[in-house]
């Protein structure tokens, strides 16, 4: 099974998330691929992978700058992806209660709308809380892929 991790970032931290996966998970899956949203529309979702949506939130309650294009690519008239199934990792800052972690909530919901599956509860990071989320995130994502590989 190949995991396709897609990340939408402002700062990094969402990369670095992603690159913490690839190093600690590489043993759960025959290959991790870890690839920029810049540029991408809903097409990337044709390959037969199991998709993880890495990302953080910025301004009010957006997706980053470089995830617009697929997030907006996500609403065309018709699209159907029912046979993708997809995680969500969501970045945020509970100091904006209103928006925490929306950009990865409003991925998940253009997904679903689609008719997307997602695979287990979105894991969210709180930048308040004073911890890294690369460790964290890399824990939950190898009970993620255990789970997601016994429902295949």
């Amino acid at each position: 099974m190949k995991l396709k991790i897609l990340v939408g970032t402002m700062t990094s931290t969402a990369d670095d998330v992603a690159q913490a996966i690839e190093m600690d998970c590489a043993d759960l899956v025959d290959q991790i691929e870890v690839t920029p949203m810049e540029g991408l529309s809903h097409r990337v979702f044709a390959e037969d992978a199991l998709y993880l949506i890495c990302t953080s939130t910025y301004g009010t309650g957006d997706v980053p700058d470089n995830a617009q294009d697929l997030y907006e690519s996500l609403d065309a008239p018709g699209l159907s992806l029912p046979g993708v199934r997809y995680g969500v990792i969501a970045l945020g800052d509970s100091i904006y209660p209103q928006t925490f972690c929306h950009g990865g909530l409003r991925f998940d919901e253009r997904l679903s709308a689609c008719g997307a599956q997602r695979l287990g509860d979105i894991w969210r990071h709180d930048a308040s809380s004073g911890t890294d989320p690369e460790g964290p995130a890399a824990a939950w994502c190898r009970d993620w892929l255990a789970q997601a590989m016994a429902s295949s």
